[in-house]
């Protein structure tokens, strides 16, 4: 049996695992879950057939705020008693010398991401993707009616001009990126500047996931969503950016708007996007006659996105083996086209 998993020193993270969960019993078993951006993820299960989840860092040297896994357990523990269902905050360790980083465990929770349109044929009938999708934008219309400060979230991030932090943010990572790239477009530009010079007012500072979408739900088997994953980048800022990135996704029948053929919301079955919009606005009251704006400014940070991981390649930083480089450089185009159709429409 496996006994070596990497970033893990088993044997004291069992031991600190039996003083701080008195009700685990060992041996354990462990099994790598797949997901969850790079941090090490394992399905932990004890002699009595309990599962958890234990999470912690990748290996290697990281960003001072990259894979900050005590920002996680805060955002479980706020949000555990609230609407939003997330996975049971059980421990958290901040002592690295057990094994080298912050770990914390988590109540197992069975239910499956969707990472594409194969997933979906084979975990989402036909018949029930009217209900998922239903349960994907409440999830996000509860996490949106959440007060942080009442939730003990009120020092999670800034509060103002989330939009135009982003905007500086993505914008110097474009322009670091061009030469690198061989690539440039103008539309990046003149977006940026379009986007700073039409900011909507804000409004109050909600809690903003950052990366709602259908790979970080986990949907169970009465296809609702169970538990929101991978919190790791959530702060406080304009829930109507989170809602366009959350929307991007959904199919809409309009002009400059496609839908990639692998996407998980690509098969037959599931609402337009402007029917999750207006359910949306319905549950929490919130005016949406700017949400071409916001849905702009996700195309094109997605832009901004691809064509940094795109100049990772072309610098050589990164291994190109398999890697389609030419499907990047469309992936760049066509945010950058969808973008322009959602700011016409603004």
């Amino acid at each position: 049996m496996m006994t070596h998993f990497p970033g893990y020193d088993v044997d004291a993270v069992e031991a600190w695992l039996q003083k701080a969960l008195p009700s685990l019993v060992l041996p354990l078993t462990w099994q790598k879950l797949e997901g969850g951006h790079s941090n090490l993820t394992y399905l932990i299960t004890d002699a009595e057939g309990v599962k958890r989840v234990i999470r912690r860092p990748p290996l290697g040297q990281l960003l001072p705020k990259a894979h900050d896994m005590s920002r996680e357990w805060a955002l479980l523990c706020a949000l555990a008693p609230t609407p939003v269902p997330v996975a049971a905050p059980l421990a958290f360790c901040e002592d690295p010398s057990i094994t080298g980083a912050h770990f914390y465990v988590m109540g197992y929770v069975d239910g499956q991401p969707l990472y594409s349109s194969e997933d979906t044929e084979r975990l989402a009938p036909e018949q029930t993707r009217r209900r998922l999708a239903e349960s994907f934008i409440d999830v996000l219309a509860d996490l949106h009616a959440i007060d942080p400060d009442e939730a003990g979230l009120g020092d999670l991030g800034k509060r103002d001009s989330y939009v135009a932090r982003q905007v500086k943010t993505w914008y110097r990572s474009w322009t670091a990126s061009v030469g690198p790239a061989g690539l440039d477009d103008p539309r990046a530009h003149e977006m940026r500047a379009f986007f700073l010079d039409h900011l909507p007012d804000q409004g109050p500072a909600r809690i903003v996931h950052g990366d709602y979408g259908l790979h970080n739900c986990l949907i169970g088997a009465d296809q609702t969503v169970v538990a929101v994953v991978d919190w790791e980048i959530s702060t406080l800022g304009d829930p109507m950016a989170d809602l366009a990135y959350a929307l991007n996704i959904w199919p809409e029948k309009i002009p400059g708007e496609t839908l990639l053929p692998h996407s998980p919301t690509s098969p037959a079955g599931f609402p337009p996007r402007r029917e999750l919009a207006d359910r949306y606005a319905d549950r929490t009251g919130r005016d949406l006659s700017q949400l071409d704006f916001y849905l702009g400014f996700n195309r094109w940070k997605s832009a901004c996105i691809v064509h940094g991981v795109y100049a990772r390649y072309k610098e050589g930083k990164k291994s190109t083996e398999g890697v389609d480089l030419e499907g990047l450089r469309q992936s760049i185009d066509r945010s950058l086209t969808g973008a322009a159709a959602a700011l016409a429409r603004f």
